[in-house]
């Protein structure tokens, strides 16, 4: 049970809930346990010639008075329990998404989007399952089978009690051999099914790839593999499962049976009345339900049990990038970005992505960065917006250290368009409004999207601003996805602004108006690119090659001398040139 451990804050501020739901859950216990000696001491009257009407209206209230009681009493201790357990779900989804987004950017490289998805479904769920129903059939389980075998010594004694309960220790025994394999096979289906969500994921999110090369069938081979083996640990598991209900009922029946042998006979003999009889059968059909709930508790427990271990595992994950105690506020951010003989590895035995870089982007001022694919570009960015720690060297960031500043002040004061142009299932409006904490005018969107040069594309949808774009921006082109991301960071109003391979898949005009109206709002600009048309308005330009400044200089400074810029224009140019002829040559075929 040390699983539970993380859910102790929750229970200190819940117990009360737990309380009253177990105090009523007991008492309803009580109340049922009653109604048999009301039947027992009416069969006796009957059985003897004691029967009067005031005796059957006596026995008729009652019965229904305490099944008012447990009617009322079982609707509230349900609501406590249940209740109670659907808070902790919440409780437990919330903490786990708080994790989710405190953890490093690196942690994500190496993790299913299924396996985290399943935390937050699967995971979560049992837990609660097994803290509302599991709570209650334990204490149901325990005390009703205590309270039970009191009433039944009570009517007729210790042997005879013995002899009706003999079969019984033998349900515990089962339990404890099964309990083990239902635990390691609930944690393999939870593990399976990680995986089958993985896959429904990444194959929905790569439908169009996946259409575009007409591997329908074959990934549908693939994933019935996937299901297949989701199916089989299910069965691996219903097996087990299944043979909990016979065990106890197989039990339970034996138990049955022998009373009912052995009290006949004890009635015989005149030990026992007919009301002691039909009381003590109705205490066996009431142990039978804490016994099958015995085998309940152990499957749900086990599972819940596994998901919390799963859990545990996410909430002991610690981000290696922290604030210290000490850390500034940056009340002002000039948006000036300095980089000190800067180097940076990913891990310990690989080489280093960037390797003594230095260089400095002064306030309002706007710099580029050029390089091939891997050459250490964004890298850059991830170590300004403190995603990973450089290795040696110093980032500042409007003159302070970042390390030393609070990551939510740095980040935002940093507006930031990715090389990813990751939208959400949302509304155009609420995409370019994304990181506003505020209500945003319609006219302040509009003025954002004008200013992205991505207002006509919207006003050429079905409804405008409020036009659904579907998963991750499907229903966009590259371009109006970058552009909207653009727009996004345009409302953001940070002094620094920062585009990583933002305007790939926007046409060279575009782009020049873009970059134009950037400039004019005289934030500092840091650009990163592959194309030379993107950067060469930059007022410094850098060029990376496998993690090294190798160049530096304004665009007609580098065009003068011999190396990587001049190469990669001239490349540029001649690819431009071939376009443009192409272009040609099919309008005067079209002519």
């Amino acid at each position: 049970m040390n699983a539970y451990k993380t859910i102790v804050p929750f229970l200190k501020e819940h117990w009360h809930n737990y309380v009253i739901g177990i105090v009523l859950l007991m008492l309803v216990d009580t109340a049922n346990l009653l109604i048999p000696q009301v039947l027992r001491i009416f069969t006796d009257w009957a059985q003897f010639g004691e029967l009067n009407t005031q005796r059957i209206i006596l026995s008729v209230f009652g019965v229904v008075g305490m099944g008012a009681f447990i009617s009322i009493g079982r609707y509230i201790w349900r609501n406590q329990l249940y209740g109670t357990a659907k808070e902790l779900e919440y409780w437990l989804r919330d903490q786990l998404f708080l994790q989710y987004l405190s953890l490093d950017v690196d942690y994500y490289k190496h993790k299913k989007t299924g396996d985290l998805m399943a935390h937050a479904t699967n995971d979560v769920k049992a837990v609660s399952q097994s803290m509302g129903g599991g709570i209650m059939m334990i204490i149901d389980s325990i005390f009703m089978s205590f309270l039970t075998i009191i009433m039944m010594i009570a009517t007729v004694g210790l042997k005879t009690s013995l002899i009706a309960l003999s079969a019984l220790p033998f349900i515990s025994v089962a339990i404890g051999i099964m309990a083990k394999p239902v635990q390691r096979r609930s944690r393999t289906v939870q593990n399976t099914f990680s995986e089958l969500t993985t896959e429904v994921q990444e194959h929905l999110s790569g439908v169009r790839v996946i259409k575009a090369t007409g591997v329908e069938k074959l990934r549908s081979t693939l994933f019935s593999g996937v299901n297949q083996k989701y199916r089989d640990k299910n069965l691996d598991l219903v097996r087990i499962n299944g043979l909990f209900d016979p065990v106890i009922k197989l039990f339970s029946g034996i138990s049955f049976v022998v009373f009912m042998l052995y009290g006949s006979y004890q009635i015989y003999q005149q030990n026992i009345t007919l009301g002691d009889f039909v009381a003590v059968v109705n205490y066996l059909q009431m142990i039978i339900w804490p016994m099958v709930a015995l085998g309940m508790i152990a499957n749900m427990f086990q599972r819940g049990i596994a998901s919390m271990q799963r859990l545990n595992e996410i909430y002991g994950v610690h981000s290696s990038i922290v604030e210290s105690d000490q850390a500034v506020s940056i009340e002002q951010a000039s948006g000036a970005v300095r980089f000190e003989r800067v180097y940076f590895r990913y891990e310990e035995d690989q080489p280093y992505v960037l390797e003594d870089v230095s260089f400095t982007l002064e306030k309002g001022n706007n710099v580029a960065i050029l390089g091939r694919t891997g050459s250490g570009k964004s890298t850059i960015i991830d170590l300004l917006l403190r995603f990973y720690d450089a290795n040696s060297g110093q980032v500042l960031f409007s003159g302070v250290d970042v390390t030393t500043v609070k990551l939510r002040d740095l980040r935002g004061a940093i507006a930031t368009v990715p090389q990813d142009s990751f939208l959400f299932s949302k509304t155009i409006a609420d995409n370019i409004t994304f990181s506003q904490s505020r209500k945003v005018e319609r006219d302040t969107i509009i003025e954002a999207a004008k200013f992205a040069k991505v207002h006509e594309d919207i006003m050429a949808m079905p409804k405008g601003y409020d036009t659904l774009i579907g998963e991750r921006g499907v229903t966009l082109s590259g371009g109006q996805k970058q552009r909207l991301c653009i727009a996004r960071a345009y409302l953001q109003d940070a002094p620094l602004l920062v585009l990583d391979d933002s305007l790939s898949a926007v046409d060279t005009e575009t782009e020049d108006e873009i970059l134009q109206h950037l400039k004019e709002l005289g934030q500092s600009l840091l650009l990163i690119s592959q194309r030379i048309s993107a950067v060469k308005h930059a007022d410094h330009i850098l060029v990376m090659d496998e993690g090294k400044i190798i160049q530096e200089g304004t665009h007609e400074s580098l065009l003068r001398e011999e190396g990587l810029y001049r190469t990669l224009h001239d490349h540029q140019r001649l690819e431009s040139q071939l376009d443009q002829r192409l272009r040609e040559g099919e309008w005067n075929r079209e002519q």
